[in-house]
């Protein structure tokens, strides 16, 4: 947790590499975390809790199994827990995470996309 006053605009310039969450700070045992977002990610999900999406510039997919749900900017959606989904962007697409303290990426799906918390320098 840091007491300090963040920027989201300078958090967010100084992530230079895709799927990388950073935590901008924490509220009680939640992490907020800034990333960048290009491409497809992995299917997967976290099984013990939702996750909450708030785009803050460019166009996220939401791949769910049964349906796509398509978030701009200002727009949030919780994939509930267990429920299976792929985040997709065409173009860069800066966002914000809600998530537990030590909830990891890629979920139950491990691999190379799996990406350790970083914090902000």
């Amino acid at each position: 947790m840091t007491t300090d006053v963040r920027n989201i605009d300078t958090a967010l310039a100084a992530i230079s590499e895709h799927w990388q969450p950073h935590r901008l700070t924490s509220v009680n045992d939640y992490d907020v975390k800034v990333v960048k977002l290009q491409g497809e990610f992995v299917w997967h999900t976290h099984p013990d809790t939702d996750e909450l999406f708030m785009v803050l510039s460019g166009e996220l997919t939401i791949q769910l199994r049964d349906r796509d749900v398509v978030l701009g900017p200002n727009d949030v959606f919780v994939v509930p827990k267990g429920v299976e989904h792929c985040p997709k962007a065409d173009a860069e697409v800066q966002a914000l995470l809600f998530e537990p303290q030590g909830t990891v990426n890629t979920g139950d799906a491990g691999g190379d996309r799996t990406s350790p918390l970083r914090e902000l320098g």
